[in-house]
């Protein structure tokens, strides 16, 4: 496992040991395994099961690898304890043995690449969704839960920040983001009436603006494009007026925050994960990404030849997290300049840069 990744992995299981027993001996299925949360939740069991577990959790790793990379998990392919499946989960899956727990992870999170991938999002959030959720039924699971996503809430209106839970959101459900967004809002549907048919033990995670190691360089969301460019001593190139605000959370402060709900008697919830500390433009966070490189560049504004690169794009993106720290006692640690060297470091040693 790489080291940046290992000093986070030994973070979030620190935080999370005493509850995270409830996964012991147990099984776990991870559609989305190869992504950049699935393989972070997947080292994190791992670590455990390696240093706390009296048996190992099994670890069932499904994925279709359209933009997920099996790289990811490739120490884990040895593992007597974990199993990889190539399996598009819009299509349903069967299994023998137990089930206890679920986490569906498996979406395209890119709006670069589920613009690419439009039927495929939707495929994966609705069917995927639904096939999980009867074979969560099916199994009698212990906790299922949902990765959803700030995107949900749209572009909120003003008055709506930051934005709880209770927001219902304002988004088109038929322009170029809707393939993602309105197919997370019928996902969390489902999950709803699931919860209200069976009782079924379903939680809803809905994450904010996430960043960190694992996430590929090429995945085009802000972070890793501004560091692309950065680490390349090339201008840092920003498609829009740089006004635009979010509020970005470090990976291991996300996944300990997603264990905490798995984990949590709280079914039929949705919690908002993120850091509200600090609300940063698009143009300060390219500044700084810039300063942490240590290279001279420029930052240069141009207009995408996407024509709907901006389209429907969120002007603000900020959670109100007094729901997650008041019932499951969650306060994300790494603030983001800290977040942002770790990340620099990490693609520095992996892409050669």
């Amino acid at each position: 496992m790489d080291k940046t990744i290992e000093q986070d992995v030994e973070e979030i299981t620190n935080d999370i040991k005493n509850t995270a027993s409830k996964l012991d001996g147990k099984t776990l299925l991870l559609p989305g395994g190869t992504g950049f949360i699935g393989g972070y939740i997947l080292d994190a069991i791992a670590y455990l099961n390696e240093n706390y577990f009296k048996k190992p959790c099994n670890l069932i790793c499904l994925d279709n690898l359209i933009v997920g990379d099996k790289h990811r998990i490739s120490h884990l392919l040895e593992k007597n304890y974990f199993k990889f499946i190539r399996h598009d989960i819009s299509n349903p899956f069967s299994y023998d043995g137990d089930i206890n727990f679920i986490i569906h992870a498996a979406s395209i999170a890119s709006p670069t690449f589920y613009r690419q991938y439009p039927i495929e999002t939707i495929d994966a959030n609705v069917l995927g969704t639904r096939n999980l959720l009867q074979l969560g039924v099916e199994k009698k699971i212990e906790s299922f839960l949902y990765l959803s996503s700030s995107e949900v809430y749209g572009d909120p209106l003003p008055g709506n920040f930051p934005t709880p839970e209770t927001y219902w959101g304002n988004t088109s459900f038929t322009g170029p983001r809707a393939c993602y967004d309105e197919a997370k809002r019928i996902a969390e549907t489902y999950c709803a009436f699931f919860f209200s048919k069976y009782n079924a033990p379903i939680k809803i995670a809905r994450p904010f603006n996430l960043y960190g190691p694992g996430l590929r360089i090429d995945d085009k969301r802000a972070v890793p494009d501004f560091m692309n460019n950065a680490l390349r001593n090339e201008p840092i190139i920003m498609y829009s007026d740089g006004k635009d605000t979010r509020s970005f959370c470090y990976i291991s402060d996300a996944v300990m925050a997603l264990f905490k709900i798995l984990l949590s008697d709280f079914n039929g919830e949705a919690f908002n994960v993120g850091n509200n500390l600090e609300e940063i433009s698009l143009t300060k966070l390219g500044e700084t990404i810039k300063e942490l490189s240590g290279n001279k560049i420029e930052i240069i504004y141009k207009k995408s030849e996407d024509k709907n690169y901006l389209k429907d794009n969120p002007r603000r993106r900020v959670p109100s997290l007094t729901k997650i720290k008041k019932l499951l006692n969650y306060e994300p640690k790494i603030d983001l300049k800290t977040g942002l060297k770790k990340s620099i470091e990490w693609y520095k040693y992996n892409y050669n840069l």
